[in-house]
């Protein structure tokens, strides 16, 4: 794989449902339990981040860290040492629980949305393919993550993003 792929997991969620426990017994996904060990360089998957992720950030990224924890819990301000923080597009989500919903994506779902947007197709859907409903994610979402993968920047993909969300 290209891109190396992090979680950072508080144990709050089923680890028999866990989409970043199955990826790391695959060999795909390497979990840590402290925030602390999640490297300062990473693109730290964020929805309450500053910035949207867009093709260029491509240039700087080495791996993509999902924050799999409850919400509830994780205190943002504890985030501010990441400057590689990036919200992802508006996207719908095609896993059981929560199909159809928008922005409610499993960390699988949202770490192959950010793959494919920096080009990284191939994995997006290698990492989706281990789940029965994972390329349902790529099928559903189709021409939004077209659009932004070939966005010029960020300010392109929230002008994509606003055509969705209407």
């Amino acid at each position: 794989m290209t891109i190396s792929l992090i979680a950072y997991r508080d144990n709050s969620c089923d680890p028999k449902k866990c989409t970043m426990k199955k990826l790391e017994r695959f060999g795909m996904m390497k979990i840590v339990t402290r925030i602390s060990q999640v490297p300062k360089t990473t693109l730290l998957l964020d929805p309450t981040a500053e910035f949207v992720l867009s093709p260029p950030d491509k240039k700087w990224v080495r791996s993509i860290t999902a924050l799999d924890c409850s919400w509830e819990v994780l205190d943002t301000t504890d985030l501010g040492p990441w400057k590689g923080r990036r919200a992802l597009p508006f996207l719908v989500a095609a896993n059981p629980v929560n199909f159809g919903k928008p922005f409610t994506l499993t960390s699988v779902e949202a770490i192959a949305a950010a793959l494919y947007i920096l080009g990284e197709k191939e994995q997006a859907e290698s990492i989706l393919a281990k789940f029965h409903w994972g390329l349902n994610f790529l099928k559903l979402n189709e021409e939004p993550l077209n659009e932004y993968a070939n966005a010029k920047d960020s300010a392109e993909i929230l002008k994509i993003q606003s055509e969705y969300i209407g």
